[in-house]
């Protein structure tokens, strides 16, 4: 896929409803909360489904293979997930997020 950190929100739901369309699973991730330095605004959003696609952005890629992650992971139990990354997370640095800011992202399975 070619670089979606810039797509409308329609255009990230509309794929979704697209893949829920097609059989898979998939799950929105969602920034709901932002404090400093923080790489992508509240209401951005990250499509996945079941096969490893994607479509949007979190964080402009510094966290996006741990939300891919867990995203998958919950496509299993179907329940809903706060993701919080910070500068004072260990896993934020492993992953990237050294922007110095802080991120909760809102992660749910899509029925």
């Amino acid at each position: 896929m070619s670089d979606t950190s810039a797509l409308p929100g329609d255009d990230i739901l509309e794929q979704a409803l697209a893949w829920k369309k097609d059989g898979r699973k998939v799950a929105l991730a969602t920034v709901i909360k932002t404090w400093g330095s923080a790489p992508r605004p509240i209401g951005s959003q990250l499509a996945i489904d079941d096969r490893g696609n994607m479509i949007g952005s979190v964080s402009g890629g510094c966290v996006e293979g741990a939300v891919i992650q867990a995203a998958l992971d919950l496509m299993e139990t179907g329940s809903v997930k706060t993701l919080e990354f910070g500068v004072s997370d260990d896993q934020a640095w492993e992953v990237g997020l050294a922007c110095g800011g802080k991120i909760d992202i809102f992660l749910e399975k899509l029925d």
